[in-house]
């Protein structure tokens, strides 16, 4: 049987490989467009940066390597440019622009996807690039070799806030700008503030909720020009305002699209047509927490489906679970990580949900290096994940894949307080801060904790702050009544049983202690989640950076 692939990166070279693994006699023709197949697209912004100073190494493997190993027939810079589904054969053309016809038993289509250009006037100048093939990257080094010094990075997704980073590293000046009024839109905004304030230590400066209307061009610089006619001097100017699936060959030829246009396939990988399958950016695939349909634009998903579909052209029935959306980002000397929904997009949805913060150390506090971590929780009234999201200097991606693979089971927040996981003081605390979030998240299901969030305190209550004296320096809740925990026990009674009060400390463990011994002697009392630290950053949230404006300082105290 003979097997045609469109596309050899991510997805497509994976359903070569796996193929000749599991079909010594299958005959694969894998076709690609450019020049280069299998390469590490992921890794480009970190070769821009000299942080992955050879350029080879993002080679995974060469056409010439790939058809040594694989026994593939490997042809690079031909692009199939139509597919007859009745006669079973794709036109392709070559480099030289002549074309020919590829039968094929079975087609794989991996075409991924590619960067949205927007349609602006300018946009053609040379000096405006994008990041997303190895010619791309080659120019904006050759860029940075010839002496540019100011750069705009347009858009705050992970390729956007990569890019901008890696052009810091360079030495040029980077001003970021982004339409929403946050970065890393997988991050619900109060996550996203530290995001925002680690770029400003970079010295990278932002501009959100900001849309760039033009580009005018001179032969000393480029003008970015904004929607309230700000005008940004620029030598470079990276585009990374999202991505689109390439998708035209396959509607070209009556395949099924969904509302964005991606491949619609089913558990299978297989597509409206029976005899063609497609992997990657390309497609949509099931939303497991929705039940709706999903497109995750990640090298993990594609690879994996590369593996199915492989599996199901050899006649092993293989199926897709669907995507959960799990990534992660380093940006600085931070890392952000996320899986499922935000609360943002599941209020969008209607979907009822529950949160809680906490704010757990990377490992044994005692033990020397450990570092804060801030993680959020997204949860159903029945204990059903929904979410998470995590930002801190260590320990963050580990967390987010057990919460992933929790979710990938089927499990509840109450599964989380009781998973067993690997505990020694260099690498975890005895909870480990997945355990604590099931935990705290149990406690607010079962009705242990009645918590309240930093955007809903009620006008009316008495905000009761338990920290010790030390603590005060880092950060006030105005009006707050202090009675540090070491004298609280002596002193509760002075607190007016008539009015609702809100409990809190720095991170929510002492606020919860007092909670329970207040509700135990009738007060009607809540515990503020997360403390003041996730006070501080809804405080952030709506302080900076602002629409239309550009980054403020952030308040007195804030962490």
């Amino acid at each position: 049987m003979k097997t045609v692939i469109v596309g050899g990166v991510a997805a497509g070279a994976g359903v070569a490989a796996r193929l000749r693994r599991l079909d010594e006699a299958a005959e694969i023709v894998l076709l690609e467009r450019g020049a280069y197949i299998s390469y590490a697209n992921c890794g480009l912004p970190y070769h821009v940066g000299g942080v992955i100073p050879e350029r080879q190494s993002l080679m995974v493997t060469t056409p010439a390597e790939f058809k040594a190993w694989f026994g593939i027939d490997i042809r690079t810079e031909n692009e199939a440019v139509a597919i007859d589904r009745q006669s079973r054969k794709v036109t392709v053309r070559r480099k030289d622009g002549t074309t020919y016809d590829e039968p094929y038993d079975r087609l794989v289509i991996a075409t991924g996807s590619s960067p949205i250009a927007l349609s602006l006037p300018g946009a053609g100048d040379p000096r405006v690039q994008q990041l997303w093939t190895i010619p791309d990257m080659d120019a904006i080094i050759a860029r940075i070799g010839a002496g540019v010094r100011r750069a705009v990075v347009v858009g705050g997704g992970f390729i956007g806030l990569e890019a901008a980073e890696n052009l810091r590293k360079r030495g040029l000046d980077v001003t970021l700008v982004e339409l929403c009024d946050q970065v890393l839109p997988t991050l619900d905004r109060e996550m996203a503030v530290f995001l925002s304030r680690e770029l400003t230590k970079l010295g990278i400066s932002q501009l959100l909720g900001r849309r760039v209307t033009a580009f005018e061009p001179s032969a000393q610089e480029l003008q970015v020009v904004l929607d309230d006619g700000e005008r940004l001097p620029a030598d470079l100017v990276i585009m990374c305002v999202g991505v689109k699936p390439n998708s035209e060959l396959a509607g070209a030829a009556g395949l099924a699209l969904g509302p964005r246009g991606h491949l619609v396939v089913d558990e299978h990988l297989r597509t409206s047509d029976p005899a063609i399958y497609a992997a990657g950016d390309v497609i949509e695939v099931d939303d497991p927490i929705t039940g709706g349909k999903t497109a995750i634009p990640l090298a993990g998903p594609a690879n994996r489906q590369a593996r199915i579909v492989a599996d199901n052209i050899a006649g092993r029935a293989s199926v897709y679970r669907g995507s959960y959306g799990t990534a992660v980002l380093k940006l600085g000397g931070l890392t952000a990580a996320s899986v499922g929904l935000t609360e943002r997009r599941l209020k969008s949805l209607g979907l009822p949900c529950e949160k809680i913060f906490i704010h757990p150390t990377s490992n044994a506090a005692y033990y020397p290096g450990w570092a804060r971590m801030h993680l959020k929780l997204l949860f159903a009234p029945d204990g059903r994940i929904l979410g998470a999201q995590a930002v801190g200097e260590k320990g963050i991606d580990k967390r987010i894949n057990t919460i992933a693979v929790a979710m990938g089971a089927g499990m509840t927040v109450h599964d989380l307080a009781d998973l067993e996981l690997a505990y020694a003081p260099p690498f975890n605390s005895s909870k480990d801060p997945v355990n604590f979030a099931g935990m705290v998240a149990a406690n607010v299901l079962n009705g242990d904790s009645r918590i309240v969030h930093a955007d809903e305190i009620p006008g009316d209550a008495v905000l009761l702050d338990v920290r010790e004296d030390a603590e005060q320096a880092l950060g006030l809740l105005p009006g707050a009544v202090h009675m540090p925990m070491s004298c609280f026990r002596q002193r509760m009674d002075e607190l007016d049983r008539n009015r609702p009060i809100v409990v809190f400390c720095q991170i929510g463990l002492r606020g919860y202690l007092a909670e329970r011994a207040l509700r135990q002697r009738g007060f009607d009392v809540r515990n503020l989640c997360g403390g003041v630290i996730t006070w501080q950053q809804y405080q952030a949230a709506t302080s900076e950076p602002r629409p239309g404006g550009k980054p403020a300082r952030p308040p007195a105290g804030h962490p």
